[in-house]
C-alpha cells in the first residue's frame, strides 16, 4: 500500500479543526500566554505530562482549569504540602461498621486534568505516588487496582524563587515529565490589557465546553499518524546523541560542561511531541521547525550539568542553545 501525504494532510487539516475553538474558549480569559497554551495541548494530544515552572501569579492554575472546561472533562487542583500523604493523593480503605467491611474512598487522582500545585513543596513519598500514577495509569488501593479514565493528564507547576523547605524531584523522575515549560510574564501590552479590564469592571466570559473527551482520544490516534521523515529521526538522535557525546559532534567545549546527556526518552519525546506541534499547525508532517520549536521544552529537565557549568554561570539552555546551532538543519 503506497503511502499517499496529500491524503493524510488533508485528513489531519479537516481532524485539528477543533483545536482552534479550544483555543478561543481559552482566550475569553486569559491574556497571552500563548506558548503556554500549546504545551498544554501538546501534552494533552501526544500522553505527555507536563511540569510548569514560573512565578506565582502567571494564570497557569487558569490556564489548566479552563483547558478541562473546554474538554468537558473532570478537574482537580492538589496543593502539595510538607504534611501531605500518599493516601491523601490516591485515596484509602475506610472501615464501614455497618457492613464489616472497608469501604474504598478514592482520592483527588481521579480526575481526567490533574493540577499538582508546587509539587517540590511535598515528602519523596507523596512525590513517587503521583509519579507511579503518571507512569502506569493505575492506582492501588488495597488490593485492588483501579485505573485512570483517559483522557489522563498531569500537570505539575514549581515555583522557582522559594527552594527553602522543599523537597526537589529527582532527576530520573524529573525525566518522567515529557515537557518542562518555563512560564514568562506577560508583555508589557498584555498587562495593559488586563488592567483596562480591571478598570472596566469587565469580568471574564465563562469558558464552554466545545469538544468532548472521546473528540481527544480520537485526536490521539490521529496524531500518532502523522508521518515523520527518516531525516527527522536522524536530526533527533543527532541533537541527543550530541547532549551525551559532544565530542562526536564538534562540541568539544561542552565536554565538561555536562555530567549527563538526554535519556531515550528525549528522542521518543521529541518525535510524539513534534507530531502534537505539526497538529497544532493543521499539518499532517513533522518538519525540522516543529523539532525546534519544542526541543528546548524536551530537554531542559533531561541534562544535567557539571560543577565547571555552574562555576562558568552556564545554563542547561545554554548548552542546548549550542547543540541547535551546531547541528545541521536537514
Amino acid at each position: 500500500m503506497e503511502f499517499n501525504l496529500a491524503l493524510l494532510n488533508e485528513q489531519i487539516q479537516s481532524e485539528s479543526v477543533f483545536l482552534d475553538k479550544i483555543k478561543k474558549e481559552l482566550h475569553k480569559v486569559l491574556i497571552g500566554q500563548e506558548k503556554m497554551l500549546e504545551r498544554l495541548l501538546i501534552g494533552l494530544l501526544s500522553e505527555g505530562h507536563i511540569l510548569l515552572e514560573g512565578v506565582p501569579g502567571l494564570a497557569k492554575t487558569l490556564a489548566v482549569k479552563s483547558l478541562a472546561q473546554a474538554i468537558n472533562t473532570t478537574f482537580h487542583r492538589i496543593q502539595f504540602t510538607p504534611d501531605l500523604l500518599p493516601s491523601d493523593l490516591i485515596g484509602t480503605l475506610i472501615y464501614n461498621q455497618k457492613n464489616s467491611a472497608f469501604d474504598v474512598r478514592k482520592g483527588p487522582i481521579f480526575a481526567n486534568i490533574i493540577l499538582a500545585d508546587e509539587i517540590n513543596r511535598s515528602p519523596a513519598k507523596v512525590q513517587a505516588a503521583l509519579l507511579e500514577a503518571m507512569q502506569e495509569k493505575q492506582v492501588s488501593i488495597g488490593d485492588t487496582t483501579y485505573p485512570l479514565e483517559e483522557p489522563f493528564l498531569v500537570l505539575a507547576t514549581q515555583n522557582p524563587i522559594e527552594q527553602e523547605g522543599t523537597y526537589p524531584l529527582p532527576e530520573a523522575q524529573v525525566d518522567r515529565f515529557m515537557l518542562k515549560v518555563k512560564v514568562d510574564y506577560p508583555s508589557q501590552d498584555e498587562e495593559m490589557k488586563m488592567l483596562n479590564l480591571l478598570t472596566a469592571n469587565l469580568l471574564p466570559e465563562a469558558v464552554s465546553a466545545v469538544v468532548e473527551p472521546a473528540h481527544i482520544l480520537n485526536a490521539r490516534k490521529v496524531v500518532r499518524s502523522i508521518y515523520v521523515d527518516e531525516k527527522i529521526h536522524k536530526y533527533v538522535t543527532d541533537m541527543v546523541f550530541a547532549t551525551r557525546y559532544p565530542e562526536r559532534f564538534g562540541l568539544e567545549s561542552l565536554k565538561d560542561l555536562i555530567d549527563v546527556g538526554a535519556s531515550p526518552r528525549a528522542s521518543l519525546n521529541l518525535v510524539r511531541a513534534a507530531k502534537a506541534h505539526a497538529f497544532l499547525r493543521h499539518r499532517g508532517y513533522v518538519t525540522p521547525e516543529d523539532i525546534r520549536e519544542i526541543e528546548m521544552d524536551v530537554l531542559r529537565h533531561r541534562i544535567l550539568l557539571s560543577f565547571e557549568a555552574e562555576a562558568e554561570d552556564i545554563s542547561v539552555e545554554d548548552v542546548i542553545q549550542k547543540v541547535f546551532d551546531t547541528i545541521p538543519v536537514p
